[in-house]
């Protein structure tokens, strides 16, 4: 318990203390972010605040870790774990994805970065490593970081997926989260504030299986799936600080991917993938807005030759903006909404914690 406690202080610190001088360095590069034409015009003031913020994330959250674990080292009571070694690796890899997205918008100055193909491809090889290296390192009781089975509380056992299927859900997981943290990162703090509730859900979730007397939650290194979730969550009201409006700072891709990939790696290292969709419910009905959105769009203009559009404008919170609602107004309403979707899913989980117990 001390060392999940010494996790989420030293991010939070590394967070609140090391972001600012982020934004000056950024600053000083011209790493301005640039601002779709096509979006709500009340975003155009917002060109030039600094972007890529999410490597202060990143960063805030590795370092949590490592502190805790050289302490844990410094006790002789063990050291990182493959599970999360493997969550962070995936935060990482996505996080040099979306930087290189930032990168290029940043130095071509328009508001598209890497085309989707090259996007997708990054995330494909970021996740197909991930998913094959989470099927190895069995642990003293021969358990794998991953199973190869789909999971809800634990493993579904009527559902084996085989390897070849657990890697093709695992990146259908972890892109869809990905992408959805992405598409939800519109708004000064929506992402990052909804993001940590994800993350302080699955910091009680791992510690919870990790405590749980029977056998029925088979995870592998749960404890250390704590430390990372609770780390990120710390990362997370850090950059808040920072984040929230008016913004002095944007995650950019660099955060929005980092942040959905941990969420999906840890769902998977967890073994809790289904209720992954109750914990974000928020960053789901965003993505769900734009679907709808685009889908649409498509079947109007194929049957009348003129698109129509369901929301005045999507993802979901660039609709409410375009109504007339204030930003503050639509952050925080969505931050209760994304709260409420938390609580859901950690009450069905501690539900089967009882049961179980």
């Amino acid at each position: 318990m001390k060392t999940i406690l010494i996790a989420a202080v030293v991010a939070l610190m590394t967070s609140i203390l090391c972001t600012p001088l982020v934004v000056v360095y950024f600053r000083r590069r011209g790493f301005g972010q640039e601002i779709r034409i096509d979006g709500p015009q009340t975003h155009l003031v917002k060109r030039g605040t600094p972007t890529m913020g999410g490597v202060a994330i990143i960063g805030s959250t590795v370092v949590g870790y490592a502190v805790a674990h050289v302490i844990l080292a410094i006790r002789g009571q063990g050291g990182p774990t493959a599970s999360g070694l493997l969550a962070l690796f995936l935060m990482v890899g996505l996080g040099t994805v979306g930087f290189l997205d930032d990168f290029i918008k940043i130095r071509r100055q328009r508001s598209l970065g890497l085309r989707a193909r090259a996007k997708f491809l990054g995330q494909l090889v970021v996740t197909v490593v991930f998913a094959v290296l989470a099927l190895r390192f069995p642990g003293k009781h021969g358990l794998h970081p991953a199973s190869t089975h789909l999971s809800y509380m634990r493993d579904i056992g009527a559902i084996g997926l085989g390897a070849v299927g657990f890697v093709v859900l695992a990146y259908l997981i972890i892109s869809a989260t990905s992408n959805a943290v992405n598409l939800t990162d519109g708004l000064d703090g929506l992402a990052a504030g909804a993001a940590a509730m994800v993350f302080g859900a699955y910091a009680l979730i791992a510690f919870l299986q990790w405590r749980n007397t029977c056998s029925c939650y088979d995870v592998r290194d749960a404890l250390d799936l704590s430390i990372v979730a609770v780390a990120a969550m710390a990362s997370c009201f850090g950059f808040l600080w920072w984040n929230a409006p008016p913004a002095q700072i944007f995650m950019g891709d660099t955060g929005s991917l980092a942040l959905g990939g941990l969420m999906g790696g840890l769902a998977i290292l967890s073994h809790t993938e289904l209720l992954l969709i109750a914990l974000g419910g928020l960053f789901a009905a965003i993505t769900i807005s734009s679907v709808m959105q685009i889908g649409w769009f498509k079947i109007t203009r194929i049957r009348t030759g003129t698109g129509r559009r369901i929301f005045r404008m999507s993802p979901l919170h660039h609709h409410f903006e375009l109504a007339g609602w204030e930003q503050v107004t639509i952050i925080v309403r969505f931050w209760i909404m994304g709260g409420m979707a938390v609580a859901f899913g950690v009450g069905l989980f501690y539900a089967d914690f009882i049961a179980n117990g």
